[in-house]
């Protein structure tokens, strides 16, 4: 029996669950339909007042033993926290209707009090089910619905709050036909609310697609370099890096500004804000570069500045899947320095004794590699013959009595 009132008093609690915020926030589904949530709240609250009776004469166990003494029955009732909370589900204020109008069901908010019983009846219906796993997964479900559709409802009342339309965040203006419609309000916050909740927004300006050298890259070598970014923050007067210093990272800015400082450090050729970035051809190393792999400014933060940092190591590690793009990105640097004369064709053509190097020893890798596998072939042939000539020679040893018994 007491599973069965609780499927009852779940019912009214849901119904506020659900509806209550979306009433105080879409004044047109309140106001189109007052009768309905009339019956549906008065009922809720009758069934809410019975279950505070019942809760009162509900048995419990004490020393294993089940008590149904009435006095200890409400005095245990009366210790548990959930009997303020029931307390406050009944106070009647729906009296505050009569001087500002039934429109205005967040009056009623106080009846969400009584969730804990929704909460109970789900706990015990996932004892009582024969897919427990099921049920969690679709409880969780649940939830994750009702936070998007909360999520909605605050969205649309924020944005009465601020002004329809008043600027690009908010929900636009519903003098508007199309706007205006209850079912176009709800789905738009809704898809709102879905996008907010299930992303992490705007990859925070600037992209690596504003770098001029990842412009053209493909978009899985991107999404990896993103996850390889590191924030950094600069206090003023902080120096992000030195001329002369050796080029380790690129720096993108993501909030703040800093200034290109002369060697005393006073004079400012120019100020970089947000979505500017620097040190991209230093992470390369281009061969013949006339700065070698060295900073060719000093560059000082002005206030506090938030920079994400992309090291040559971990550019260098994302591009060793990404082969073709690499050498993309040689060239497209190559051509950025021909541009502003800052190569040495020159020596950039130079073979570089280390990369020589380095092949050699590949290749010496590769043919002692080769060498190993030859040989093991080598002796495998040896051990194939070996065993055809042993098959052979059995063979010939069954075939030769059988000749001498023809002859």
């Amino acid at each position: 029996m007491y599973y069965q009132w609780l499927t009852i008093v779940a019912v009214p609690a849901f119904y506020n669950l659900m509806l209550l915020v979306p009433r105080a926030s879409f004044n047109d589904l309140q106001a189109n339909y007052v009768m309905l949530w009339m019956v549906l709240d008065y009922t809720s609250d009758v069934i809410y007042y019975i279950d505070t009776f019942v809760r009162s004469r509900t048995g419990f166990l004490e020393q294993g033993l089940l008590v149904k003494d009435p006095v200890k029955l409400k005095e245990h009732y009366r210790a548990q926290k959930q009997f303020k909370y029931d307390i406050i589900s009944m106070i009647p204020t729906d009296l505050a209707f009569i001087p500002y109008g039934y429109n205005n069901p967040e009056f009623r908010f106080n009846r969400l009090g009584k969730m804990a019983r929704l909460f109970e009846f789900f706990d015990r219906t996932e004892t009582r089910t024969n897919y427990p796993n099921i049920f969690r997964i679709g409880n969780l479900v649940l939830y994750i619905l009702i936070i998007i559709h909360w999520n909605a409802c605050v969205f649309y009342a924020l944005s009465k709050l601020l002004g329809f339309g008043s600027d690009t965040w908010v929900y636009p203006n519903i003098t508007d036909p199309e706007m205006g419609q209850l079912s176009r309000k709800y789905v738009y916050c809704l898809y709102w609310s879905t996008l907010t909740l299930t992303t992490i927004g705007e990859t925070p300006p600037p992209t690596l697609r504003k770098v001029r050298i990842f412009q053209d890259c493909e978009a899985g070598l991107l999404i990896e370099l993103v996850l390889k970014l590191q924030p950094q923050v600069f206090s003023p007067g902080d120096y992000i890096c030195k001329k002369g210093d050796i080029g380790r990272e690129m720096y993108i800015i993501k909030e703040g500004k800093l200034a290109v400082v002369a060697d005393d450090g006073v004079t400012q050729w120019c100020v970089l804000s947000d979505g500017a970035y620097f040190g991209d051809l230093s992470i390369l190393g281009i061969k013949g570069s006339k700065a070698g792999n060295r900073r060719t400014a000093n560059i000082r933060s002005v206030g506090y500045s938030d920079l994400f940092a992309l090291s040559k190591d971990d550019l260098m590690d994302a591009l060793t899947e990404y082969p073709d793009a690499k050498y993309a990105l040689e060239e497209k640097g190559k051509a950025i320095l021909m541009k502003d004369n800052l190569i040495d064709e020159e020596l950039g053509n130079k073979a570089d004794p280390k990369e020589m190097e380095n092949k050699v020893l590949t290749m010496e890798t590769n043919m002692e590699v080769m060498t190993i596998k030859f040989t093991r072939m080598i002796a495998e042939w040896a051990t194939y013959q070996a065993k055809v000539k042993q098959r052979i020679s059995n063979m010939e040893a069954r075939v030769k009595p059988l000749r001498q018994g023809d002859g």
